[in-house]
């Protein structure tokens, strides 16, 4: 039974939805799915093609909104919204470290949360729409993993979809993730030297925030071990329009004076542990290098081992210099189900899922190459989380896909930047630009 309410200028309604976990197996186990319908309050009863949004990730529930901001309020103008909650996250059956001990031990965990790739995504998404739209197609809006699922879409079941609008997330069709990893870091180290060059005095702030974690034992109020490789990954936050900003106030106040000599404050702990924990989306750690799996290859913790190949990301040697400490961004690396309790009863789950060869393929060239379906992307340049490379040259394997390449927003374009990036892309697939 569905569920209406309404907020500023805009009907929401609950719906709910019964998919197999297998889609192979579509008379075994299923799972509930959730998604959110978003109307204007003045077209609630127009009869209004659909847009499905698919959140990036992976492990994020969909946007919670309030009335109309972002993107969504140019969608509006034109579509009726759904906001899903991918499979595993939000209220579509969460996975996590309360509920995934239901399933069993580590390798039925693991066996499990194989089922939680953009491929099952897009079946699930295939079922829901004919019961959704009573089977016409609609249009698809992917940020980032979304992007990734959008293509998986164009691949396996591109009849049922309008159009296609990508931001930040086109994926290497073909890439191992140590490839993928091995493109990455040198961005990081891009984007880091940007960041001083902003912020010259966080050079100093940096280095003697990781010398006080080399020679300190630190665990945060929720109990996250915080060591100079997990400090480091806060280099996250320089993928996003206001990141390097946001940075730069967390390091601003690091440390306070107590009787004992400095120490890590208060703020600067609580703000920090909100930035590293996994509670709220620990799928994202899970299958985080799992999105990448494919062709018989393990990917074998892809971005720990990378790091190795680059040296100049070590702290320890960097702080026996007097050079600058760099910061990493969008990776998973073992020791992080040691640091994060939301993550630590996983441990062997991830080993698993790290190990395993067996991943099928999520893309097919041939299918992308005959591509009838307006497609649209924005590819943000020297974006930290998806190599601007790779993305321009999966462009080029879409047959129609038509760029929008832009140094103007960071990966999270479509949100600051909402409303223009929507409308550009609309654009571009109806041939108005």
């Amino acid at each position: 039974m569905s569920v209406s309410y309404r907020q500023p200028g805009v009907v929401l309604t609950d719906r709910r939805f019964t998919v197999p976990l297998d889609h192979a197996d579509p008379g075994g186990e299923t799972i509930g799915l959730y998604a959110r319908e978003v109307v204007a309050s003045e077209k609630a009863d127009q009869d209004l093609p659909w847009l499905l949004y698919l959140q990036g990730g992976p492990g994020f529930g969909a946007n919670r909104f309030v009335g109309r901001p972002a993107w969504l309020g140019r969608a509006l103008e034109e579509y009726r919204v759904l906001l899903l909650d991918q499979r595993g996250t939000g209220h579509s059956t969460p996975a996590n470290r309360q509920t995934l001990p239901l399933r069993g031990g580590p390798a039925e965990q693991a066996g499990y949360l194989a089922h939680f790739r953009a491929d099952s995504i897009v079946r699930d998404c295939e079922l829901i729409r004919r019961q959704v739209t009573g089977g016409a197609p609609w249009t698809v809006l992917g940020q980032s993993f979304g992007g990734f699922c959008t293509v998986t879409y164009l691949s396996t079941a591109p009849e049922g979809l309008a159009a296609a609008l990508i931001t930040g997330g086109l994926p290497a069709l073909d890439a191992h993730a140590d490839d993928v990893y091995r493109a990455a870091y040198p961005r990081m180290e891009r984007k880091v030297a940007a960041h001083y060059a902003r912020y010259p005095r966080d050079v100093d702030r940096v280095r003697r925030i990781a010398d006080h974690l080399l020679h300190h034992e630190v665990t945060l109020p929720n109990g996250y071990r915080l060591t100079v490789e997990a400090f480091q990954t806060l280099g996250i936050l320089l993928g996003g329009g206001e990141g390097s900003h946001r940075l730069h106030h967390l390091l601003e106040e690091a440390f306070v004076p107590t009787p004992h000599g400095p120490a890590l404050s208060d703020a600067f702990q609580e703000e920090t542990q909100s930035l590293l924990s996994y509670a709220g989306h620990p799928l994202y750690a899970l299958v985080h290098e799992a999105v990448y799996g494919q062709g018989g290859r393990a990917t074998a913790w892809a971005a720990e081992r990378v790091r190795a190949e680059f040296p100049q990301f070590d702290a320890a040697k960097t702080l026996a210099g007097d050079g600058p400490l760099l910061l990493t961004g969008e990776t998973v690396h073992p020791w992080m189900f040691d640091t994060d309790p939301a993550l630590r009863p996983l441990r062997d789950t991830a080993e698993l899922l790290a190990a395993r060869t067996d991943w099928p393929p999520l893309y097919d060239s041939a299918r992308l190459a005959a591509n009838e379906v307006p497609v649209a992307a924005a590819i943000y340049h020297d974006d930290l989380y998806v190599d601007t490379a790779h993305s321009l040259r999966t462009a080029r394997a879409i047959r129609g896909l038509r760029t929008w390449v832009t140094d103007e927003f960071e990966h999270d374009g479509v949100r600051s930047g909402g409303p223009r990036v929507l409308d550009r892309l609309l654009a571009l697939t109806r041939d108005e630009v």
